[in-house]
């Protein structure tokens, strides 16, 4: 008979802005919809600090993290999908059954705040404690900055791969499907097309591999880090521009008069928005995906150009993902050598989790994952 409750290693926020604690939690054994998870490695992600730090107001103290990866310890009697042993993904929730998700756009889940930003369960409970108190957890159905997690059998992508370094491909859960997906699904760039990317973050870069795998024939990166530009033109990137040595919009004119066909803002900073939209050529598409400073940030559009050019935007979330085809399409391409997400990524053990996140602030590095 499986014990009722595990101890287990966590990494804690109590504060805005402040640090994460290493603490002992107490998780609960899976419920008949639940999996338990080992955690053997887990992405740090820009939504992790804003949760953190209140934009999204999860209610403090949280276990976040959300781009978690490792093996089945335990299922809950209800779960067919994977079993004990099994190598997975951790991803999103989503309900299953509203129409976006019926559609096979889970990450329009008509749930989705709910499911992922409340640190809760649908009952109120979060399955996780410290000191015999509740604390938020469940967050993106998954709270993986720990040792272990409770998690969905809809959150998890199985790995049959061997071979895939699976405590690396956790941020293919989240960062990496965002950018990817934005370029391969949600504006579904074509062979031969143009594209500028804004921002040279691991969702950014994520963007300029994809945008390789599409074939575009003019990949432009926007990033003020050198390193990070001379980065992207070798993983396939055309052009690459910094944004401190002039007006972006000139220089990416300069290489496209026309204006580029599609544009992909990963800062969520307005005044980069409009660079990126002022870009496009006719009937050019824009992609969002970064969440912006402040919530009440907005976005003025001139109504008159926008019409005569036909310019369009599109919000995009989790890159438009279908976890269960578009996850083991990733892990392919990266076993092939054509996504190799292994170049942006800087192992950190969990304990030194405020070590990742001041490096990765920064700019040392692109995408930290915190192993055991």
């Amino acid at each position: 008979m499986k014990a009722l409750s595990m101890n287990v290693l966590a990494a804690v926020a109590r504060a805005p802005q402040a640090d994460f604690s290493l603490e002992t939690a107490t998780i609960e054994s899976p419920r008949d919809d639940e999996v338990l998870v080992r955690i053997l490695g887990v992405g740090l992600c820009h939504t992790d600090l804003v949760a953190r730090d209140q934009f999204i107001p999860i209610a403090l103290p949280a276990i976040l993290g959300h781009e978690g990866s490792g093996v089945v310890e335990q299922v809950g009697a209800g779960v067919t999908k994977v079993r004990p042993g099994d190598r997975v993904v951790m991803s999103f929730s989503s309900c299953g059954h509203c129409a976006r998700c019926e559609e096979r756009l889970p990450s329009y889940c008509q749930s989705f705040p709910v499911l992922n930003y409340s640190g809760r369960r649908a009952d109120g409970t979060s399955g996780l404690s410290i000191g015999g108190e509740p604390v938020s957890a469940n967050f993106f159905g998954q709270s993986s900055f720990a040792s272990h997690a409770l998690t969905f059998e809809r959150n998890l992508v199985k790995i049959d791969d061997p071979e895939a370094p699976i405590e690396l491909l956790g941020p293919l859960g989240c960062g990496f499907q965002t950018g990817a997906g934005g370029v391969m699904r949600s504006l579904a760039c074509p062979a031969g097309s143009s594209l500028a990317v804004f921002g040279g973050g691991p969702v950014g870069l994520a963007a300029v591999m994809a945008a390789v795998v599409q074939g575009c024939a003019t990949i432009i990166l926007v990033e003020p880090i050198a390193e990070r530009r001379a980065l992207a033109l070798d993983l396939g990137a055309t052009h690459v521009i910094d944004p401190a040595a002039g007006d972006v919009v000139t220089a990416i004119r300069a290489i496209r008069p026309d204006g580029v066909e599609f544009a992909f803002e990963t800062s969520g900073r307005v005044h980069v928005v409009e660079s990126a939209l002022a870009s496009l050529g006719s009937h050019g598409l824009l992609g969002l995906v970064g969440v912006p400073p402040n919530p009440q940030d907005a976005l003025a559009i001139n109504l008159a150009s926008a019409i005569t050019y036909g310019h369009r935007i599109h919000g995009i979330i989790e890159g438009d993902s279908d976890l269960d085809t578009f996850i083991p399409e990733l892990v392919a391409l990266y076993k092939a050598g054509r996504f190799p997400i292994d170049r942006l990524i800087k192992t950190f053990p969990l304990s030194e989790i405020n070590a990742a996140v001041a490096a990765q602030h920064r700019g040392e590095v692109v995408k930290a994952v915190l192993v055991p």
